[in-house]
């Protein structure tokens, strides 16, 4: 890629062709507020690292966040209490779906990853822990990161899921079972259903996640991460980001990702740039069928990749 100048004609081109692909998915019809969203939306944002924005289609238009937030809980957690967040919680792929109760009990209460749901309960609990607020703690961090004051926690979803969010109560309450959680159980709902319910724009969160491409520095010039811890987060978004399709989002699109059902995908390409994408229609992993092909010609159009 010749200038950060041609990324708006790359994102004008990838908006064209995605314009054109008949099959979007479906939205994710299990969170009623979730449900009725239009799955032919389409919107796509590239932030440099100074802070410049390029986007197109509804890069603006807010959306629930649902599992991105994942990234940015593990971030807060490890600035924290570094290493020690590892004792608690694995780096390794699944290989089941994000709200699996399965490998729990044969693993004695630690859940293989952050980014599954049970892995993201144990980040959100042990940050709540050292906070005293880790929803807030989150709201306040993607203000700051993405410079708007306005974004906020969609208080009617965070009510749906919790109406419908016996599945994660079950995740809590077998691995408090296990002492891998602090929190009372209901504390650790309210927290995680809230997290999930941040709305914010491509452009926010291609700006938000753009520590991770200055390796763990913030938009204010100090200093979230460590290099290594950094590189960490970045490592578990490309095993493990995108739920059980890990894998084949690795082989089409080569950068560390992390999608949520809310039909958003982040991406990093680490010194250079970061990316979000949003599109409601998901796929059976529940990833946006029209964000991993966007993010898929972004890369292949600009060779920016992590191999």
């Amino acid at each position: 890629m010749s200038s950060p100048l041609t990324f708006q004609p790359v994102l004008d081109r990838i908006a064209a062709e995605i314009e054109q692909t008949p099959g979007r998915g479906r939205p994710a019809d299990y969170i009623p507020a979730l449900a009725a969203c239009d799955p032919r939306r389409f919107g796509m944002a590239v932030a440099e690292l100074d802070g410049t924005v390029y986007g197109v289609g509804d890069w603006r238009q807010p959306f629930s966040t649902q599992s991105i937030t994942k990234v940015f809980t593990l971030a807060l957690d490890l600035a924290h209490e570094a290493d020690e967040l590892w004792e608690h919680v694995g780096r390794e792929p699944s290989g089941n779906p994000f709200n699996s109760l399965v490998q729990l009990e044969y693993e004695n209460g630690i859940p293989r990853n952050p980014f599954i749901n049970a892995g993201a309960l144990v980040v959100t609990d042990r940050l709540h822990t050292q906070t005293g607020d880790a929803a807030g703690t989150l709201l306040d961090f993607l203000r700051a990161e993405s410079g708007n004051e306005l974004l906020s926690i969609n208080e009617d979803v965070a009510a749906s899921e919790s109406a419908h969010g016996d599945r994660n109560a079950a995740l809590a309450h077998f691995m408090a079972a296990y002492g891998n959680i602090g929190n009372p159980v209901p504390v650790l709902l309210d927290e995680y259903f809230r997290q999930c319910s941040v709305e914010a724009s491509c452009a926010d969160l291609a700006l938000a996640t753009g520590f991770l491409a200055r390796h763990g520095i913030r938009a204010d010039g100090s200093r979230l991460l460590t290099m290594s811890q950094a590189k960490e987060v970045n490592a578990v978004m490309l095993t493990c980001g995108t739920y059980d399709a890990a894998g084949e989002f690795a082989y089409r699109v080569g950068l560390p990702g992390k999608s949520g059902v809310g039909g958003g995908v982040i991406a990093v390409v680490p010194g250079r740039c970061t990316l979000c994408v949003w599109s409601p229609g998901l796929d059976g992993h529940g990833n946006s069928v029209a964000g991993v092909a966007a993010l898929d010609r972004f890369t292949t159009i600009t060779g920016l990749s992590v191999f």
